[in-house]
């Protein structure tokens, strides 16, 4: 449906891709990732068209339609209410019940067959493309992401730019697009809201290209990963979590290459070296430099997610108590945030606050912090030192500064070694640390104000989505320097990567009341599947004692079972032979990085052995390809 050929793209004298290719198939989802400043938002302009390249070509289906989320509609603003930008993307529709009411009105004077004919037609096409439910789809798909039924009717204008940006969102997924380009979806999204959109996009009925730092949420969704690397596209099948096996066992498999090409190179160099000068072998030596010359070189293989470790230092131990919230209520006006509850924190919890947006958890985190009035009781514990990150610390940067000196005005007592070696795991590297903070990007400048946080040296940290904007590498520092925090600290995030990976302790909002839950994140979602699991089976337990069972002779409903059964059955073989057909593709990628080994050359006997394995290897996954086009043939009959 589109193709991209040999395509190069420069900003200046910088290359962010040349010479690379990509064929975007239908009915693909795919995750677009790559660091910070290799264009993946870019990529997506070009798609799009907005943006022209250097050199190659791109070529669309003619009858393409694109839907493209980008960060540039925070800024959108209308008068009209937020359900009516919504169904704007109903545009025929729109037109078509224009016209009808025009007609209806036509009618109070003009009963012509003509106008009844017209008015039938119109009435006939709207039904046709579903028009009398469009408002029940923009209602649905609002309140999935994360909308009120009473917000529906308030102008745009009153919410802010991240329930604007929601908006937006439902009006391009309302569009239904053939292709749908989302830079970032989940910024702006809490995460049942997050939860609702990956259940959206794995039915969406058309291609996507998503470029997101959530890597949940490329595995619920995407089953392509394209990677920007070295200016390069590199297309993997599966999802994140596949990607990373794959590339690794990649890279291994490269660089076993590049080894054994060297040592063939370094070998022809001393036979050429040693034959040079002896005339009888000149011209076998000039044959060896021109091979050399000739050969397609395999590249060492560059380590792009090496980190820099960042010790985090806290200057002294506090108490065992840590922070204590006695909360009567808390409310901003009439509405209730917090009643009737409270919350202790003691020294070593690593505490993740969740929830959906408007429950109070960034207001939780400024009661603690003492900067945010309520009735009740706040009792810090003994030897605290609190920092506090969110997303306004960005502001109190001074934007006059340069990066490193922002650092050293705020810890004079470090040395610019360590200052810069900070910066470093914050992926700012060489002459970077000069750049002045006000030609930074929001995600710039969270990095420095999260180094601000580092170098406070505080025993207690309160910190409000510092993954925000932040790549997959960038995170990744963030989690590693939390792993290694000796003290404690409360964070609001809605990456559940993120929180997996650093909490010991849940928190969340229900009916005004704090609750906690004693474990990580991962037994969390495990124990609130088994709560929601407990309750749907209570009223179907008390049904089954109340009603009468039905009959069974009842020849329609066990036909009916039967089909359900035997589309059960199909589903679970293709779930089954995705599983095959991926572990196949690995133990292939082995057997090949087996055979690049130095030694198995020397070999004959094991050469031989791994060549009847991997024979073996492709004919089982040619086999098992084709099952799964049978099988899924069926289901489709089901569906």
């Amino acid at each position: 449906m589109l193709v991209l050929n040999n395509i190069t793209f420069e900003f200046g004298s910088r290359a962010l891709y040349k010479d690379t290719s990509w064929h975007i198939k239908p009915n693909e989802k795919i995750g677009l990732i790559g660091a910070n400043g290799t264009g993946k938002s870019t990529l997506l302009r070009v798609i799009t068209g907005e943006y022209s390249i250097s050199g190659g070509e791109v070529t669309r289906r003619r009858d393409l339609t694109l839907g493209f989320l980008n960060q540039d509609l925070l800024s959108y603003q209308s008068e009209h209410s937020i359900l009516h930008v919504a169904l704007e993307a109903f545009e025929r529709q729109n037109e078509l019940n224009d016209k009808i009411e025009a007609i209806l009105e036509k009618l109070e004077y003009d009963h012509s067959e003509k106008v009844l004919h017209d008015l039938h037609d119109l009435q006939h096409e709207f039904d046709v493309l579903d028009g009398y439910n469009i408002k029940h789809k923009a209602e649905q798909v609002l309140e999935g992401l994360g909308f009120q039924t009473a917000d529906l009717h308030r102008p745009l204008k009153e919410f802010s730019g991240g329930w604007r940006m929601r908006v937006m969102l439902a009006k391009i997924l309302l569009r239904k697009p053939a292709l749908l380009l989302l830079d970032e979806p989940t910024n702006h999204l809490d995460l049942p809201s997050i939860e609702w959109l990956e259940e959206y996009l794995a039915e969406y009925d058309g291609t996507i290209v998503i470029v997101s730092h959530d890597r949940y949420f490329l595995d619920k969704v995407v089953n392509r990963i394209v990677e920007i690397d070295q200016q390069k596209l590199t297309i993997y099948s599966g999802n994140y979590s596949f990607y990373l096996e794959e590339k690794q066992l990649r890279k291994e498999l490269q660089q076993n290459q590049f080894q054994n090409q060297q040592k063939y190179i370094d070998e022809q160099e001393k036979l050429i070296n040693r034959f040079r000068a002896k005339a009888s072998k000149a011209k076998m030596a000039q044959s060896r430099i021109k091979m050399l010359e000739k050969l397609d070189r395999v590249e060492a293989v560059e380590d792009s997610t090496a980190t820099i470790h960042v010790n985090f230092n806290i200057s002294s131990q506090p108490g065992r108590t840590i922070s204590t919230l006695e909360i009567d209520s808390k409310k901003y006006g009439d509405q209730i945030i917090l009643k009737n509850t409270g919350c202790q924190v003691l020294r070593g919890d690593k505490i993740a606050l969740i929830g959906a947006n408007g429950r109070g958890k960034s207001t939780l985190l400024r009661m603690i912090n003492g900067t945010e009035a309520f009735e009740g009781k706040n009792i810090p514990g003994h030897g605290v030192i609190t920092s506090f990150y969110a997303q306004h610390q960005l502001e109190s940067l001074n934007i006059e500064n340069e990066m490193l000196q922002e650092l050293q005005q705020f810890a004079p007592e470090e040395t610019d070694q360590y200052l810069r070696k900070l910066l470093g795991a914050f992926l700012f590297k060489g002459d970077d640390v000069f750049k002045k903070i006000k030609i930074l990007s929001g995600g710039e400048k969270a990095r420095v104000a999260l180094a601000k946080t580092i170098l406070a040296k505080a025993n207690f940290l309160l910190l409000d989505e510092p993954t925000n904007h932040l790549d997959m590498r960038t995170v990744n520092t963030i989690i590693d320097v939390l792993n290694d925090y000796e003290g404690t600290f409360v964070v609001v995030s809605h990456d559940r990567y993120f929180l997996a990976e650093i909490a010991n302790k849940i928190w969340y909002i229900e009916n005004h009341e704090l609750k906690e839950y004693p474990g990580t994140y991962g037994e969390f979602e495990i124990w609130k599947e088994q709560q929601l699991l407990a309750s749907r089976q209570k009223p179907v337990q008390l049904a089954k004692i109340v009603e009468e069972k039905p009959k069974a002779n009842n020849k329609l409903s066990q036909a009916d079972s039967n089909l359900k059964k035997q589309k059960q059955k199909l589903e679970q073989s293709v779930k089954k032979l995705d599983e095959a057909i991926k572990e196949l593709k690995l133990k292939k990628e082995k057997l090949q990085l087996q055979m690049a080994d130095p030694d198995v050359f020397k070999n004959v006997t094991k050469m031989k052995s791994l060549q009847s394995d991997l024979s073996q290897c492709d004919a089982e996954l040619k086999q098992k390809e084709e099952e799964w086009e049978s099988t899924y043939a069926q289901l489709i009959e089901f569906i």
